[in-house]
């Protein structure tokens, strides 16, 4: 299949999931599973959500794929620490060229983090690792970008203040 129609398959599936009636994190779940099995080089797929308590800090929610270290990631510190900071998408093509990457396997290669906004700031994050160098290309990032967009009005309910 296309890249595209894939896509815009995945975005429709999407929706449908976002309708379901389940809890936030059952959804978050739902579409983390779905993007890992649907595009063969997202091999880890990820939600962080800004922590409440402590909002210069990114706590991980819901994901698919090994387990990571990674489970609480201050603003500024690795891909999705940057991608806070910067509020805005980081792709990064070789991530053993990066000075600030956080290991979460040896396997990984590149990694996406496309930040989620409520009322311009930011909740959350979508994370996604791959085993392939170069992974991410922009039609990747408009496809991302858009489910996060998608997925913003799900996370601000879960956890605007």
């Amino acid at each position: 299949m296309r890249k595209d129609k894939l896509y815009e398959s995945l975005t429709k599936k999407t929706g449908g999931i976002l309708s379901l009636n389940l809890i936030a994190s059952d959804k978050l779940k739902a579409i983390c599973k779905l993007l890992k099995t649907s595009v063969s080089y997202y091999d880890w797929v990820g939600f962080y959500f800004v922590d409440k308590e402590k909002p210069s800090q990114l706590v991980l929610g819901s994901f698919e794929g090994e387990q990571t270290e990674h489970v609480r990631i201050p603003f500024g510190k690795g891909i999705c620490g940057q991608a806070a900071s910067l509020k805005k998408t980081v792709i990064v093509q070789d991530v053993s060229k990066e000075h600030n990457y956080l290991s979460c396997s040896t396997e990984v290669k590149s990694e996406i983090v496309i930040p989620i906004f409520c009322d311009k700031r930011i909740v959350g994050e979508l994370d996604i690792d791959s085993h392939t160098v170069s992974a991410f290309t922009a039609s990747d990032e408009a496809f991302l970008e858009n489910i996060a967009k998608m997925v913003s009005g799900l996370l601000a309910d879960c956890i605007s203040a």
